[in-house]
């Protein structure tokens, strides 16, 4: 069965700036939701927002066990999505236009 999503709804969490934290925070296994919440100062419930679209299509795992929330990243499905071509051309592009305002 092949799942489908959006994938610029999935970059475009992926390369927001707190999302990307918390996807970075992931990189070297599963954390606690409460110790996220502390590194990046801000409440639990908007961790579990921001990643509620790649918890719902899986690539972000949450775990509920004994009380506490775990969430683990699924890199190996996060990666198939840069290594689209037209999505990495295309957020480069994004991270340019952003550069520009900036400057």
């Amino acid at each position: 069965m092949n799942e489908t999503f959006d994938r610029e709804k999935v970059v475009d969490c992926m390369f927001d700036p707190i999302t990307s934290s918390i996807i970075a925070e992931l990189e070297n296994g599963e954390k606690e939701c409460s110790f996220l919440s502390q590194q990046l100062t801000i409440p639990e419930s908007e961790i579990l927002q921001r990643l509620s679209y790649l918890i719902e299509k899986k690539f972000i795992y949450k775990n509920s066990t004994g009380g506490k929330c775990l969430l683990i990243a699924n890199f190996d499905k996060l990666t198939t999505v840069i290594e689209n071509n037209d999505n990495f051309d295309e957020a480069i592009s994004n991270i340019e236009k952003m550069d520009s305002y900036l400057n």
